[in-house]
């Protein structure tokens, strides 16, 4: 079974992740794929080269030029998510073939924009992990040292957690303590195991 896992910023997706993973469920993760797909000899490093020549220094991306480019065009910013895409997607398809093919009956997909892109046809079933706003913006401030203004653009850059709550197959509510959160994670594996027997 393939597993779209997302949230919102904040609300602990990473968390999860990271529990997943120490379950020894395989975790494929968006962020770390986009990251290799841009090194020499990954999938989109000659596009992404040849787009963005000035974003380049010896043969490297460099992620900060190459955000002061896209984040000042909205243009840039599409033209760039259109070579990125495609090759995120695929390397993330050929991993979870991988996991399978060594025996994991479970891929989890821990992708941010999940809902926002067109990934839910991947997946037989989408986990948001979900605290309300109010708390998403309190870490947000924390975490990151943000004013409230900063922290709910952010927050607002993205699919509100209320809707993200409302299209999803299971939600994991992280509202409280940890043990609270993992103690829902271990009762879906346990559940997900059932369904697998």
């Amino acid at each position: 079974m393939r597993v779209g896992l997302t949230g919102s910023i904040a609300t602990g997706k990473s968390t999860v992740s990271s529990y997943l993973k120490q379950k020894g469920i395989a975790v494929i993760d968006a962020d770390i794929v986009a990251r290799e797909v841009v090194e020499p000899g990954g999938r989109a490093y000659d596009a992404v080269k040849q787009a963005f020549p000035e974003a380049f220094e010896e043969g490297r991306l460099v992620r900060p030029k190459l955000g002061q480019i896209i984040f000042q065009d909205s243009e840039k910013r599409q033209q760039l998510n259109q070579l990125m895409h495609p090759s995120i997607r695929q390397q993330m398809l050929d991993e979870a073939d991988a996991y399978e093919r060594s025996g994991h009956s479970l891929v989890v997909f821990d992708i941010p924009l999940l809902l926002e892109g067109d990934w839910r046809n991947l997946f037989e079933r989408v986990v948001v992990v979900y605290c309300p706003e109010d708390m998403q913006l309190k870490r947000l401030m924390q975490r990151n040292g943000l004013s409230e203004a900063e922290a709910y653009a952010r927050i607002h850059s993205q699919l509100g957690i209320e809707q993200k709550k409302e299209l999803a197959d299971d939600v994991f509510l992280n509202d409280s303590s940890l043990d609270s959160l993992y103690q829902q994670i271990d009762e879906w594996l346990a559940r997900y195991d059932e369904q697998d027997t």
